[in-house]
């Protein structure tokens, strides 16, 4: 025990002891595999700066993912530091249960003003996960207190991602996150993603759009709308690809769930607080006017963790005036509401509407239409997204959009090269996914975009030299 208390003592004093080895000694990984579980070490990064992280060997790049699609306004954003300075100096923590603190009401009076329709009462959480958890348990309780129990299905789609919590990663539709988790599989039906570049070979756009409406009409035609509680959908699938579905395709679906009382669930923890140049996308970029909202990521820019749900008013009448006065929500978090996190996130507002949020809107054309030249390469079958969030598939070849003849390491490939070039991608199997910081300038937009084509350049001839790849 002496000898375990020593060596402890030595590893936490720091500075004689290397970060990656302590990782490989101590730390579990998000994401791992069984073979390399807790003896895993990633690039280790040491500091950021506008839309600039530094990794350990000191070498500077583009945060392509901004951070995991949240650093919104960038890195070292002093006036942020001096926030959560000051509001832990002033209250660090207060319990939610029985307390309250001033920014957590400040805020949501502020998410609810750009909240579209009624959403107009915010709940807040740690996270994107426990975000959607909060939205799918009050639903639950919504029916269970309107006495419909047998209400509680949940109508998911292939390639959303919507968290790693129980209930929540139970609705995702990417198959390798599921292959060896355990889920609420008997409470979550699957339809197909709204992804356009995977349609059917010789179907429109228009044709499928139509399928997918008609497939989810008839999904709760078959199933019974009174079993169905709600719809959850990221308005562009972000983890999945950067999935823009269809004109008017989340238009129609909205349309339908109203009508048979079904709950629509926006999941905006990606596309919210900006990444799309508005604070919320559901209804200033699509026209939808959704029950609940899910937010995270963007609301604080990374720099704290919060999340939470922002729920309908005519949701919450019906509730208080039920004839079950004394049903209780039993859920909470010991940090739902966290000063410190509440107040950070109205000074990141306060960025967003002062400049970053019109900057967006103006850059994001341009920054599609760069990316877009990379459909030039023969490796890419298609350039694809929205705002500043942006997708690069691979595929072997454009006939047959087929990713699977080609090495399923290869956005790994793709992210090794460009960081030799300076830049931090997403790989995604086949795929390379990029959401800046939001504060990117066009010339930023430029550097990008020409290490992408490089180090797409570079996996293509190592690809044909192994003879993996012949275009």
């Amino acid at each position: 025990m002496a000898a375990a208390r020593d060596l402890k003592a030595k590893e936490t004093a720091g500075a004689d002891v290397d970060a990656v080895e302590l990782a490989k000694r101590h730390l579990v990984q998000p994401w791992p595999f069984a073979g390399s579980v807790g003896t895993e070490a990633r690039a280790l990064i040491g500091e950021g700066e506008g839309i600039y992280i530094t990794d350990a060997s000191g070498k500077r790049l583009i945060d392509g993912p901004a951070g995991m699609w949240c650093i919104n306004v960038g890195h070292r954003r002093e006036e942020l530091a001096k926030v959560m300075y000051d509001q832990a100096m002033a209250l660090s923590y207060n319990t939610p249960w029985y307390t309250m603190n001033a920014p957590s009401a400040e805020l949501a009076m502020r998410i609810a003003g750009h909240a579209p329709g009624d959403l107009s009462h915010v709940f807040f959480t740690t996270g994107g996960s426990s975000a959607v958890e909060t939205a799918l348990r009050f639903m639950q309780f919504y029916n269970n207190v309107r006495g419909r129990p047998e209400k509680k299905l949940i109508l998911s789609r292939g390639g959303a991602y919507h968290g790693s919590t129980y209930l929540s990663a139970s609705l995702n539709g990417r198959p390798r996150d599921r292959h060896w988790m355990d889920g609420a599989d008997e409470l979550v039906v699957k339809l197909s993603s709204p992804d356009p570049f995977r349609r059917p070979q010789g179907m429109s756009i228009e044709a499928f759009t139509d399928f997918l409406v008609d497939q989810f009409r008839d999904t709760v035609a078959r199933i019974g709308a009174d079993r169905i509680g709600a719809f959850v959908g990221e308005p562009v699938q972000a983890s999945g690809g950067v999935v823009v579905p269809p004109d008017g395709y989340l238009k129609r679906i909205r349309e339908i769930c109203r009508y048979n009382g079904i709950l629509y669930i926006s999941d905006e923890v990606v596309t919210g607080f900006g990444r799309l140049g508005h604070v919320f996308a559901s209804g200033e970029m699509f026209g939808i006017d959704p029950d609940m909202i899910t937010f995270a990521k963007g609301v604080t820019s990374g720099y704290f963790p919060l999340g939470g749900v922002i729920i309908s008013e005519r949701i919450l009448q019906e509730l208080r005036r039920s004839n079950h006065p004394d049903a209780l929500f039993g859920h909470g978090l010991t940090y739902t509401s966290h000063p410190i996190g509440c107040a950070v996130a109205l000074k990141n507002l306060d960025i967003l509407e002062e400049s970053v949020l019109a900057h967006t809107r103006e850059v994001a054309p341009y920054f599609q239409a760069q990316l877009k030249t990379l459909e030039e390469l023969p490796l890419v079958g298609e350039v694809r997204g929205i705002g500043l969030m942006g997708c690069v598939e691979c595929v072997a070849d454009r006939e047959s959009k087929d990713p699977l003849k080609l090495d399923k390491d290869v956005g790994k490939r793709l992210d090794v090269h460009c960081h030799e070039l300076g830049l931090l991608v997403r790989p995604l199997i086949n795929m390379c996914v990029m959401s800046p910081p939001l504060i990117i300038s066009r010339e930023q937009i430029d550097d990008m975009v020409a290490i992408l084509r490089e180090g797409i350049s570079r996996t293509m001839e190592v690809l044909r030299k192994e003879g993996v790849w012949g275009g």
